[in-house]
């Protein structure tokens, strides 16, 4: 039997603990520090609308100051579900994110029981870009000089006033929907395929009103095509400064505004996501990034991802109940 001296059985032990120690450290190195490669930002609408203006604006400032580059990708479909199964599936490295907005993360979940994710427990909240405000918008020509001349008329023929949106379950819709509901009165839906032709025929008096975003009226209600009779939040809007709230115009405690958010992967690592959560805080202050937001009509929102969920959560609450009493339901 091979006898070892205390002398070596101390050599070896020692040089045991130094390959261990190594074979630590190369598994340390071996994991590289993120970013190590190109971070995709899925867009599950179109390209040229708000959530993908957004999305190319954060790219651009967020790769630069994270030393690598960002990757818009549309991914459009069924009101922005098709791009968000896609993040939810996604593994959870940091690598995959998500521009998501009222409509696919709490109107969908609000009217569509059939989703396949979890709006809350799919994702991991990055941030709230900004809010975006609804104006109550009627034609050049309309009889409704006022929100309350409006309701009134809604009032006295019940299902005669029409109000368009950009499709069925969208913000637009669900706002007006929230409004009959509001002040007890009914008036009929007029969906059409996409915000454009809907404010088209607003300005042609095809349709009696609408809500709609800041962003693509302005330049019509600057022009006179458009009359813009409220903002639905709770204070006036810069680029609408003559434009009362909805409160102001006789309607208190409406509101309905929309929101533009980022999300990962559920179990995305904390420490990505705040090193995120700050580089995009940091984005949002850029002067070249404000000056794009204002002209969106995007109120600059940021903070902790903890923000994102109490809007999201609130606003599921909301349009479940509106989508509930309308009897709308998304599949």
């Amino acid at each position: 039997m091979v006898q070892f001296s205390s002398v070596l059985l101390r050599k070896l032990g020692v040089v045991a603990c130094m390959g261990a120690a190594a074979l630590a450290m190369g598994t340390v190195q071996a994991q590289p520090e993120w970013p190590g490669k190109p971070i995709n930002y899925i867009v599950p609408y179109p390209a040229g609308g708000t959530t993908d203006i957004l999305a190319r604006l954060v790219a651009m400032k967020v790769g630069q100051a994270l030393h690598t580059t960002i990757v818009v990708e549309n991914r459009p479909g069924a009101t922005g579900a098709i791009g968000s199964a896609f993040v939810a599936r996604a593994a959870p490295d940091g690598y995959t994110l998500l521009g998501a907005s009222t409509a696919s993360h709490a109107i969908n979940p609000a009217l569509n029981p059939k989703l396949p994710y979890d709006a809350v427990k799919s994702f991991a909240p990055v941030v709230l870009l900004g809010t975006i405000p609804s104006v109550l918008i009627v034609g050049p020509n309309s009889s409704h000089k006022t929100v309350k001349d409006l309701l009134a008329a809604a009032k006295a023929k019940p299902g005669a006033v029409t109000f368009a949106s950009g499709g069925n379950g969208t913000i637009l819709q669900m706002s007006s929907e929230l409004l009959q509901q509001h002040e007890n009165v009914r008036m009929t839906h007029v969906p059409y395929k996409g915000d454009v032709p809907a404010i088209q025929d607003v300005i042609a008096g095809h349709v009696d009103f609408m809500f709609a975003p800041t962003a693509p009226i302005l330049p019509h209600v600057q022009a006179g095509k458009l009359r813009a009779l409220a903002v639905a939040t709770a204070a006036r809007v810069p680029s609408l400064p003559n434009v009362p709230t909805m409160a102001e115009a006789g309607v208190p405690g409406f509101e309905a505004e929309q929101w533009q958010g980022i999300f990962a992967p559920a179990g995305t690592p904390p420490a990505i996501v705040q090193r995120l959560n700050a580089e995009i805080n940091r984005a949002l202050q850029d002067p070249e990034v404000k000056a794009q937001l204002d002209k969106l009509g995007i109120k600059i929102a940021g903070g902790a991802p903890e923000r994102l969920t109490e809007i999201q959560k609130a606003d599921i609450a909301k349009w479940s109940r509106v989508g509930k009493a309308a009897n709308i339901t998304l599949e």
